[in-house]
């Protein structure tokens, strides 16, 4: 039986790797930081099948120690400050966990089990002003945020130790990726939640920043595929994730509004943009200039090639798929 350790197992992606594990008969451990409360968060219902080790990736000997309690065998490697807005907040706190405690995380495994495989999540952030499209693995890198620049630390760290120490460590760069599982703070479940909240009449209006941006949005459950295929070649390798699809924010509220029955008509430009319902004339979303980013990232796409055909991957859930079980899952969880 393989043994997984998982960080940042209670978050979106990590929950959805813990099912995929144990479904491929994986012992599972999962790092899991000490709070007030005892929360499982995405994992409550897989609790009893999967071992939680308390810890942080900012303490190394908390992460020394879950390696030596799970003896894991592959290393995945999620937990992180992922909320891009936050890292500008808080851009100490964002380097501390997702640029040093990969570092911790890496130095735990060379000292205890070299020989365990390791995988580093990376972004799309990376490419941030981007410098071609669509962006792939050759695709030089420009973070427009402290977010994506502690993600770049990590991103060259693994590469570094794999190149250093012959560990078996790569990096898989994930474009945008969501499901029902992801936190309100993220603008596509902020979205969903909102829609769903208009369509019951408790909510007025949906708020959002930039209506241009593009992203390459796919689904977290076929994301977590990729990232137990990387650990499955022979050599470790780096690897792009995306759908090949790019679509704007815009795009994305009206499929969401279209999935309850709400047909959203645009007026005005930029900040003084207003989407109304056809139906009944009201104002159901508007900018707000606060929501804007300091540095914006304007596109990302990403070409999935080398993975699909290297790793054999490739999606399942499609763009209008992923919106509308976002919705469905806001609404049945309103509806109670």
């Amino acid at each position: 039986m393989k043994k997984a350790l998982i960080t940042g197992i209670t978050g979106q992606d990590g929950s959805y790797l813990a099912e995929l594990l144990l479904e491929k008969g994986y012992e599972v451990h999962g790092l899991m930081r000490r709070k007030s409360k005892l929360e499982f968060g995405n994992v409550e219902h897989i609790k009893d099948k999967i071992n939680i080790i308390y810890g942080d990736v900012t303490d190394p000997i908390s992460v020394m120690n879950a390696m030596k309690t799970s003896e894991a065998d592959e290393v995945y490697n999620l937990a992180a400050q992922s909320f891009v807005g936050t890292s500008w907040e808080q851009p100490l706190a964002t380097a501390h966990i997702d640029a040093l405690g990969v570092t911790n995380v890496l130095e735990a495994i060379r000292t205890i089990k070299p020989e365990a495989k390791f995988y580093q999540a990376s972004t799309s952030e990376l490419y941030g002003l981007v410098q071609e499209i669509p962006q792939k693995e050759t695709t030089p890198f420009y973070p427009r945020s402290p977010y994506g620049v502690a993600k770049l630390y990590g991103h060259w760290i693994t590469k570094n130790y794999k190149e250093s120490y012959d560990m078996y460590a790569c990096s898989g760069i994930l474009f945008n990726h969501e499901s029902e599982r992801r936190g309100k703070e993220f603008v596509t479940r902020k979205i969903t939640d909102a829609v769903t909240r208009i369509k019951l009449g408790l909510q007025d209006k949906l708020e959002l920043g930039n209506m241009e941006s593009k992203r390459d949005w796919g689904h977290a459950q076929d994301y977590v595929r990729a990232m137990w295929l990387m650990l499955q070649q022979e050599e470790p390798d780096d690897y792009v994730v995306a759908t090949g699809e790019t679509h704007k924010v815009r795009e994305f509220v009206e499929k969401a509004f279209s999935f309850v029955n709400i047909n959203v008509e645009w007026q005005g430009e930029g900040v003084e943009e207003i989407g109304i319902d056809k139906s009944t004339g009201k104002i159901i979303v508007s900018v707000n200039p606060q929501f804007f980013r300091p540095a914006e990232v304007d596109i990302l796409l990403g070409d999935p090639t080398k993975a699909e055909t290297t790793l054999g991957w490739n999606r399942e859930i499609s763009f209008d798929s992923l919106v509308e079980r976002m919705v469905k899952n806001d609404l049945d969880k309103l509806k109670g």
